[in-house]
């Protein structure tokens, strides 16, 4: 506080000190009386205000040496002025450095990952599905193909139709393993079921239900011999085939 007390009073006084000596040195330069013949001074009436007797105004002296700057502090800094518009950019710099490798990240399941868990988990459901049924003698399960009944009974053109309708097929053997699983369903119901076979124009000559022909058979001993009348195929317990009425009930089992 006293600093800057100190400093404020020498910057009142240093200019009354200035204005003070200039009189002064106007005062040495009008008391003196030579130097000049051609204009010597003169006096005009003398009048006093003080202790100081007021001539004629001298001639202008020789231009005095800079002076050495002044003491004090400096002005307080004004406010900034208001933000100049944006310039153009620059030009772009050159690359910097390459920075050095970064901390490895977390490991993201991939979708593929996640399928495959999916299908895992499907697959474990699956077989303790198949497994319950097959318990239960509702199904029978052989190189990726499944037979299903529900242990009714109904006529072939039910039958047929329903397995269709659920994205199946009558069940139909077309190989001796086949045979034995269907029949494995037909046992453990103790009854006959019908096969996907219908006999076609010519008696006694059969096709799969899609048409085409017949390349396993396991005909029961002096069969068909419905001589075109019994157009459909049941099989016995024992696996054998027998020709046979359509409209009969029979063990339904569909295909998959």
């Amino acid at each position: 506080m006293r600093s800057f007390r100190s400093g404020l009073q020498m910057m009142v006084l240093l200019p009354l000190l200035s204005l003070l000596l200039l009189e002064w040195a106007l005062i040495g330069s009008c008391s003196e009386t030579g130097g000049n013949d051609e204009q010597p001074l003169t006096y005009s009436d003398t009048y006093y205000h003080g202790p100081w007797i007021v001539g004629r105004p001298g001639r202008d002296g020789a231009k005095g040496e800079k002076g050495d700057p002044g003491e004090g502090l400096r002005g307080l800094q004004g406010n900034p002025g208001k933000v100049g518009p944006p310039g153009n950019p620059g030009i772009q710099g050159p690359p910097g450095i390459k920075g050095m490798k970064g901390e490895p990240g977390e490991m993201c399941s991939s979708p593929t990952k996640e399928i495959h868990n999916v299908t895992s988990d499907l697959e474990t459901r699956l077989l303790k599905v198949i497994k319950a049924l097959t318990l239960y003698g509702s199904m029978a399960e052989l190189g990726g193909k499944f037979y299903v009944t529900t242990g009714q009974s109904s006529d072939f053109f039910t039958i047929n139709k329903t397995c269709h309708e659920m994205g199946g097929i009558v069940a139909t053997p077309r190989n001796k393993e086949e045979n034995a699983a269907i029949m494995k369903l037909v046992v453990r119901h103790n009854t006959y079921a019908f096969l996907g076979l219908r006999e076609g124009i010519q008696p006694g000559k059969f096709y799969y239900v899609d048409g085409s022909p017949v390349n396993y058979t396991n005909w029961y001993y002096g069969t068909p011999d419905g001589q075109g009348q019994e157009n459909c195929v049941e099989m016995y317990t024992d696996g054998t085939w027998n020709d046979k009425y359509c409209y009969k009930h029979r063990l339904g089992i569909c295909e998959f």
